[in-house]
């Protein structure tokens, strides 16, 4: 009799544990006034979704905890609540076949903040728990405000990252200087080095040839020559023979060299 009791009750706690629905929706969302919010809702259960499951829509407003049920799907035909703040707003866009109960509100409006609840039941699997949305309405155009979960990170991620700032700064500060410091590459260096001196290009002015004729001798006896130079005075006084040169007269010097 015994061993009997305890087979019943571990069947029963089998029963439990593989009729469980988990449902699932998000967290929160945020809409903005005057624009139409989609509530999603899904759900897993082990039985088969007949014409016997239903979903459940409530809504509890911010400053309480008491839920009203404005939507109902029974099978398989959805039912709105007599609640006058959702009238004519509320439409069924989810598929239970596809598990999915969600449902979207028209014309949102800053007095519909609060907390959604979504709930499946799928018989024999009716143990579950509520999901909860928590929507906030916000002005239009304005950015959503960030979750506390969000805040929370950056307020422990922003001393950090303060912190660090000074250390960053002076690593990349160090890195310019060692590229300032840094030779050029020897491509761009050996594309730049020239092995040209350039002086500036100077006229030289040409001297002027000298019209002494003795001068010029005298630079062609100065220049290297092969043979003997002679130089013959001519007379032309017809007179005796004189050893003594008439500087007066024009000389001819002859330049008679070997080749």
């Amino acid at each position: 009799m015994g061993s009997l009791v305890w087979r019943g009750l571990e069947l029963l706690l089998l029963a439990a544990v593989t009729s469980a629905i988990s449902i699932s929706t998000p967290s929160e969302i945020f809409v903005e006034n005057g624009t139409q919010a989609t509530l999603s809702c899904t759900f897993k259960s082990s039985e088969v979704v007949s014409t016997s499951t239903t979903v459940s829509w409530s809504y509890a407003r911010q400053s309480t905890t008491d839920s009203i049920g404005f939507f109902h799907v029974s099978q398989g035909k959805p039912y709105f609540g007599a609640v006058p703040q959702f009238k004519d707003r509320v439409s069924w866009v989810g598929n239970l076949n596809k598990r999915d109960g969600s449902i979207t509100i028209a014309n949102m409006q800053f007095r519909d903040n609060g907390t959604y609840s979504c709930d499946v039941k799928n018989p024999p699997d009716i143990t579950g728990t509520q999901s909860k949305i928590i929507l906030r309405v916000v002005e239009k155009g304005n950015p959503p405000v960030l979750p506390p979960w969000i805040v929370k990170g950056l307020c422990v991620l922003l001393p950090c990252s303060i912190s660090l700032l000074p250390g960053l700064l002076y690593t990349v500060s160090l890195k310019k200087k060692k590229k300032k410091k840094s030779p050029p590459p020897m491509g761009l260096y050996n594309s730049c080095k020239t092995t040209e001196v350039l002086t500036p290009s100077t006229t030289e002015v040409p001297k002027k040839v000298p019209l002494d004729t003795e001068s010029w001798v005298n630079s062609s006896i100065s220049g290297p020559h092969q043979g003997p130079v002679i130089y013959a005075q001519l007379d032309h006084s017809g007179g005796k023979p004189s050893s003594k040169v008439n500087k007066s007269e024009s000389v001819v010097y002859a330049d008679i060299r070997k080749n």
